[in-house]
Formats: C-alpha cells, sequence, structure tokens
C-alpha cells in the first residue's frame, strides 16, 4: 500500500468514538490527519485554512458559519460535512454554503474514502450525478424563460443599494432570490441575515430586529444585537414582512428613514449601513387596501419588485428539479434510483404544485425513502388526484367579461394562411399552438387557457417536435 501521509487533512470533531473510527479507517487507507476539537473556533478555523481537504463534525460547531468564515480563503480547502441532520433544506444549505460533500452520519467509512479521493483528485472515474441546468444566477436552478428573465433581473438589481420587495408563493425560492441578490452585489463580504417576521412571537420581535440591552425585559440577561446591528454593512433579509405588527412597523419605517437603531432599553441611537431585501407571499397591495400594512411603508421598501413564479408556471422546470432532488435523495438514503418513468414525468407535469419547490423536494424524498427501484413510478409519488389535471384538459378559472374580451381579441390574433389545410395533422397543430403562443406572447400557461388544454400539454409536444425523430 502507497502511503500519503503527507496529505493535508484536518478532522474536526468533539466526538471520541466518531474520532476513532475516522482516524483508523483514514489510516488503513494511507492518510494522516490532524484531529482538533470544535470548542477552540479562531485555531479550527486558522488551521482548516492551511488544508487541502477539511472532515467537520457538523455538531461541534456551526456549519454554515464555519463555511461562510472559510469562504474567503484563497484557495479555499475542501469541507466534507459529516452531520446526523439529513432534511434536503439544510444539506442544500450546506453545499450552496461551500461544502464539497455532505456524508450523513452515522458514518460509512469506505464513502468518506472516496469523498477524499474526489477532493484530491484521484478518485476512479464515477457515473456524475445528472448536471443541474442553472440559469446565470447559480441558485436559481431550471432552464425556462422565466427564470431567465428572474436572473437577469437579479443581477440588474444586486449592484443597487435600492430595497427590493419580492413577491411568491410559498415555496417558490424568494430566500434563495434575496441570497442571489446579497452574494451578487457590492456587500456579499459582509453579512447577510434574514428574519422571519411570521415566525417569531410579536413582543420579540423589536428586540430580534433591533436589539436589547441586559434587564430591559424578562429574560433579558445579557445584552444583545439584533438583526439590524448584525447585518451593519451587509444584507437584512426580513421574510413575510406582511406578517409585522403595525406598531413594529413604525419603528421599521423610521428606521429606513434615519438610518438609526436604538435597542431595547436604550436611549442611546446607533447608525448602521444595511441594504433591506424582504419578501411575502401575500398580495402586498391589497394588504395596503386592507389596512395592515402602512402605505407609507410599501413604498419605501418597494422599490425594485421581484416576483417569484409558482413552480407550474416554469415550463418544465419540474422535470429538472425532480430529476436532480431523485439523484440527491437516493445517494443520500443509499436507493437504486436512478431515473423517472415516463409515466412518472407525466405525473410531475400534470401536478399544479401549490406547495411549489418546497412541495416537490418532500415528495421526492417520501418516494425515495419509502421506496427502493430503478426508476421512480407515479404510484410512488402519492400525489393526491384532485389536484392533478387530467390528461389534455386543463382546470379553467371562471370567465368574466374581460378575459372573454382577451380571449376573442388573442383568437383573431391566430390568423392562419390559406396554406394552413394542405399540411398534416401534427403540422397543423403545431402552428395552431405556436400562433397560440405568439400571441400570448410566449406564455404556455396563457396559450394553454385560450386552447382549453393542459400547460403540461404543451410542453410535451413541443418536445416531441423537436425531437431528431420527427420529419
Amino acid at each position: 500500500m502507497t502511503t500519503r501521509l503527507a496529505t493535508p487533512i484536518v478532522l474536526i470533531s468533539d466526538s471520541p468514538p466518531l474520532l476513532r473510527s475516522c482516524t483508523d479507517r483514514l489510516a488503513k487507507s494511507g492518510f494522516a490527519a490532524e484531529v482538533l476539537s470544535g470548542s477552540d473556533s479562531s485555531r479550527m478555523l486558522e488551521t482548516a485554512r492551511t488544508r487541502a481537504v477539511v472532515i467537520l463534525d457538523g455538531s461541534c460547531c456551526s456549519p454554515l458559519r464555519f463555511l461562510s468564515d472559510l469562504r474567503a480563503s484563497r484557495p479555499a480547502p475542501a469541507v466534507i460535512l459529516l452531520s446526523s441532520n439529513t432534511s434536503l433544506n439544510f444539506v442544500v444549505e450546506v453545499m450552496r454554503s461551500g461544502a464539497s460533500d455532505f456524508l450523513p452520519l452515522p458514518l460509512d467509512s469506505d464513502r468518506l474514502i472516496g469523498s477524499i479521493n474526489r477532493c484530491l483528485g484521484s478518485s476512479p472515474a464515477a457515473e456524475p450525478a445528472p448536471a443541474m441546468p442553472r440559469t446565470a444566477v447559480p441558485e436559481l436552478i431550471g432552464e425556462s424563460r422565466i427564470m431567465a428573465d428572474i436572473s437577469k433581473r437579479i443581477q440588474a438589481m444586486a449592484k443597487s443599494r435600492a430595497p427590493v420587495f419580492i413577491t411568491g408563493e410559498t415555496g417558490t425560492g424568494k430566500e434563495l432570490a434575496a441570497e442571489a441578490i446579497h452574494r451578487l452585489g457590492n456587500r456579499a463580504d459582509r453579512p447577510f441575515i434574514a428574519l422571519n417576521c411570521g415566525a417569531i412571537p410579536k413582543d420579540l420581535m423589536e428586540s430580534e430586529i433591533f436589539g436589547h440591552l441586559k434587564g430591559s425585559f424578562t429574560g433579558a440577561i445579557a445584552d444583545r444585537s439584533g438583526a439590524a446591528g448584525m447585518a451593519d454593512g451587509g444584507t437584512l433579509f426580513l421574510d413575510e414582512i406582511c406578517e409585522m405588527h403595525p406598531d413594529l412597523q413604525i419603528k421599521l419605517l423610521r428606521f429606513l428613514q434615519s438610518g438609526k437603531i436604538q435597542r431595547v432599553g436604550s436611549a442611546i441611537a446607533e447608525t448602521v449601513d444595511v441594504r433591506i431585501v424582504c419578501a411575502t407571499n401575500r398580495n402586498p397591495t391589497a394588504e395596503v387596501e386592507a389596512g395592515r400594512f402602512r402605505e407609507d411603508l410599501f413604498y419605501r421598501l418597494h422599490v425594485l419588485a421581484l416576483s417569484m413564479p409558482a413552480l407550474r408556471e416554469r415550463h418544465g422546470d419540474v422535470l429538472i428539479l425532480a430529476r436532480r432532488l431523485l439523484a440527491t435523495c437516493a445517494a443520500e438514503e443509499a436507493k437504486a434510483f436512478h431515473r423517472l418513468s415516463s409515466a412518472c414525468e407525466a405525473a410531475l407535469l400534470d401536478y399544479d404544485w401549490p406547495g411549489n419547490i418546497r412541495e416537490l423536494q418532500n415528495v421526492i424524498r417520501r418516494a425515495v425513502v419509502l421506496n427502493d427501484a430503478e426508476e421512480l413510478e407515479p404510484d410512488m409519488l402519492g400525489l393526491p388526484a384532485a389536484r392533478c389535471l387530467s390528461p389534455g384538459r386543463a382546470r379553467l378559472p371562471p370567465a368574466d367579461a374581460d378575459s372573454v374580451t382577451d380571449l376573442r381579441r388573442i383568437h383573431a390574433a391566430m390568423a392562419l394562411p390559406a396554406s394552413f389545410f394542405t399540411r398534416q395533422l401534427w403540422q397543423i397543430e403545431r402552428d395552431v399552438i405556436e400562433g397560440a403562443l405568439s400571441a400570448c406572447k410566449g406564455s404556455i400557461p396563457q396559450a394553454a387557457r385560450v386552447l382549453g388544454v393542459s400547460p403540461s400539454t404543451l410542453y410535451r409536444k413541443r418536445e416531441t417536435w423537436t425531437a431528431p425523430s420527427r420529419h
């Protein structure tokens, strides 16, 4: 066996059994590793910056903070994170934060060695996971035109200092968009602090945003910086902003106008420099009209607007996301899945995904955990039939006078040439669909409504026209 004792690896953990099993397995494979305790954070970070591979036990520190601090290193080492937290959201966040690999605990030592080899570029060739098609903004996955447009808007907004107001249904990736705006902007090397306004009790919200002094209220056992202070120089992301209590909306408005915060219990105002990005799954205009959200605060925040599309509007991105999620979940759960069956793809396309990407993640994860096969089949998905569209039939909203007028206008715009009826049936069908798309300015959902079919039907038909076998 060739020894590789000079390989610069550091193993960080406070668990004696884990340290023992890792070092024994590394030694058998010819690797030597320096062992550090996670309690010595300064030494841990300093040492990690000088190594090629870092094996980090996620229970001994905050892995996301460690990865963020380490990302500034040039070159940054490869980080293999070990954790018992295998939730998909956590794994995705860790990988997006810069981890090279994620291995669940209890540890499979063979997978650890394989991961080290890959990090060092010496692993045997393996079949790669399906590539994740991306927009120009890596956080946003997909190939649809609408996501390409969102990517361009994010890149344009990132360089500005102006507030950004993000809207969209639950699970559409509003926080991912906010992180992308921060990462692509001039504040990327400063903190990104996220606060969910709907998850914190009203009585604690002011302290969470602005901070407090020791003894200012029951339970305030020490001075504490709020989210606005922690985000100084960077970005403060206020998620579910429309959930904020009206009394606190006034204080937030004062902060936006003055750039100063006042911690609970303090008589001193502190100046901070933060960029505000906020998000909501509600209709903010309706909230203002109903008197639940201050109009002056809305116009202060609603400078740059970004609307995140629902998954059902993304024209086939569901399959791109599903394939990648299947590969990720199958690897984590040690299952044999590596493709979607054609029937499964049709079922995914015919479902309207009220929970958007978050629901898709949960559906794929559940299917992988409860089944094992090479192909994912539709009966494994457990999708409620009530929310599935029958093939060739769209769920149409009730028509009102305005929509009827729009339909007539669109139908008039679909004028077809005299030679139309000399063509084959599939060519006629193609011309009708493309004519509807052109009249609807490329909107597949609107064209499907005009034609009385499911959006997934149009998507599948357009795929067959571009297939190599079609002449």
